[in-house]
């Protein structure tokens, strides 16, 4: 057995000049990515009539993205701490630009749904990109690095609605996916040249059982989640993809457990420190998606609901890029926040601040400035929380395993999103008034989600205050040494 590593300085900052841009550029791979989910939002009404396709068949456009990044995630994650966070960030990024060139070539709906999946690839890139930035910098300018990782989800959400409205409406629609193809292959050129490998590996055999075990129940599962309201959730295909995600997935816990190199630690992940992070994860991913939802419905409502503005899906677009730049604005006092109270501090804060933002809505829903002062609070929140997520999972686990845990992370967080959509659309659904013959969503209806959603908020906030108390206090250079350990044992 090797002799304990004496612990050494603060890794240096690099030195060559191309690397001090890799946090910028990471951060713009980030924001690709939520761009890259959002620009086929505007198209959806209009791609029936664009592609011959029927609407349940374009439905799949989105669908089919969310499905591909639930299970590349966690597996890219885990080939990222085997074989090199740089080449398959490079790689998700590859597939991320590629995806978008084939949606700009074609108007094939069978084309489009697989670009899009293709796309779906791209939700790996902030795990990989967290867990590089622990990797190379020094600790000093990981909290800060990281927060502003995390808020790039936000930032580039609210960025990509109104960027593709604008260019659907004025421009051909492949116009759209020819500008994101150019945007991904600015970014992944510059993770190139910027980025350097990381030396920190776990070695070992991939294990492409538990993969397939992992993507055919995460498949059963957020397809029955996702296409729950549409088919029915009584209906037997419905059913039967639940029953399918668990059997399979408590399989596929089994096999893990045995595993000697598994794709995901359950023994780690089911710990405190790591496994109340995820639940966390999962119920700020909820609290959060009802915000973006519900505010896109709400201000297109027609005026005669006496509720709705009325607006165009341009305007509501740039209505939600405040929640945007306030995301972006926040992320260093986040992270501040966590150096002097610790992460576990910032996440209940933020999920306390989320429920802040929901009474807001509750209280008021029909004045364009409080919606938009709502939405901010929440977005503040999210802030908060998102960023405050992947340094407790850091501080966590072994340097080796930052990049799939993180990608655990985020995973739930997009069950928690799935799991949202699906709830809000029901909500909606069973809370209706008549509208020139037909129904609309009732202004209680928007208010019983926003409940649902703080309520969400709160549990977040309890959970967090649940988590062990972080090693926040244990000195710097200690800290640093441990990336240096692993890779030496390694």
């Amino acid at each position: 057995m090797d002799p304990a590593p004496i612990p050494g300085p603060p890794i240096p900052v690099p030195s060559r000049p191309r690397e001090r841009f890799a946090v910028p550029v990471l951060a713009f791979g980030g924001i690709l990515m939520a761009v890259m989910q959002t620009v086929v939002v505007p198209l959806l009404p209009d791609l029936p009539r664009l592609t011959g396709a029927s609407p349940a068949a374009v439905s799949w456009m989105v669908t089919a993205t969310l499905l591909a990044g639930a299970v590349l995630t966690p597996v890219l994650g885990r080939a990222g701490d085997m074989y090199g966070k740089r080449r398959v960030l490079l790689g998700a990024l590859g597939l991320m630009t590629v995806g978008s060139v084939l949606c700009a070539l074609t108007s094939d709906i069978r084309i489009l749904v697989a670009a899009r999946a293709l796309q779906g690839a791209a939700a790996a890139v902030v795990p990989l990109s967290i867990s590089i930035l622990r990797d190379e910098l020094p600790p000093h300018r990981t909290g800060s690095a990281v927060a502003l990782m995390s808020s790039t989800v936000g930032v580039g959400a609210a960025l990509g609605l109104p960027l593709a409205a604008l260019i659907v409406q004025y421009a051909d629609w492949h116009v759209m996916f020819w500008a994101t193809s150019g945007l991904g292959a600015l970014g992944l050129g510059l993770a190139w040249w910027t980025v350097s490998e990381s030396p920190v590996r776990a070695p070992g055999r991939f294990d492409m059982l538990g993969t397939l075990g992992l993507a055919a129940g995460l498949v059963c599962l957020l397809l029955g989640v996702s296409q729950g309201g549409q088919w029915g959730w009584s209906s037997g295909p419905v059913v039967g993809l639940f029953a399918a995600a668990i059997v399979i997935l408590g399989l596929w816990a089994w096999q893990q457990l045995r595993s000697a190199a598994p794709l995901v630690d359950l023994r780690l992940a089911a710990g405190r420190r790591v496994g109340l992070p995820h639940v966390a994860a999962l119920l700020t991913g909820f609290a959060f998606y009802a915000n973006s939802l519900v505010t896109a419905q709400l201000v297109q409502a027609p005026v005669a609901t006496g509720y709705g503005l009325g607006l165009s899906i341009v305007a509501t677009g740039l209505c939600m890029l405040p929640s945007g730049v306030i995301m972006l604005l926040f992320s260093p006092v986040s992270a501040r926040i966590s150096t002097a109270r610790g992460p576990r501090v910032t996440l209940a804060v933020g999920g306390g601040v989320l429920a802040l933002g929901y009474a807001v809505r509750i209280a008021d829903s029909t004045d364009l400035w409080v919606i938009l002062v709502g939405a901010a609070v929440v977005s503040t929140g999210t802030t908060l929380a998102y960023s405050a997520l992947p340094t407790l999972i850091l501080r966590a686990v072994p340097a080796g395993a930052t990049a799939s845990a993180n990608g655990v992370n985020v995973l739930m967080r997009t069950i928690g999103q799935a799991v949202s959509s699906a709830a809000v659309a029901a909500v909606l659904v069973h809370h209706t008034m008549p509208l020139s013959g037909g129904e609309v969503p009732s202004l209680h209806g928007y208010r019983i989600a926003f409940t649902m959603a703080g309520t969400v908020a709160l549990l977040a906030a309890a959970v967090a205050l649940a988590v062990p108390a972080d090693r926040a206090d244990e000195p710097a250079g200690a800290r640093a040494a441990a990336p240096v350990a692993t890779a030496k044992g390694a």
